[in-house]
């Protein structure tokens, strides 16, 4: 008997099944993964907005308020 059909015998209906992360936290594996994949790419965006609102805030609005005055 090989080793596959043995922890098939040994897990019954769980076999094949993806295992919990913790028995009482019913999230998968693959799920927290996503998660961390989702997490990361939403923070890259937010860095990447704050430097846009930062640019904006240091050179372009400057920029805007003097071309204000003189006209």
């Amino acid at each position: 008997m090989g080793d596959a059909k043995r922890r098939k015998d040994l897990l019954g209906d769980q076999y094949g099944k993806e295992p919990n992360i913790s028995r009482w936290l019913p999230i998968k594996k693959s799920q927290a993964q996503q998660f961390v994949k989702l997490s990361t790419r939403g923070a890259w965006i937010g860095i990447g907005s704050l430097i846009v609102l930062w640019v904006t805030v240091r050179f372009i609005g400057p920029t805007l308020g003097w071309w204000q005055l003189t006209n």
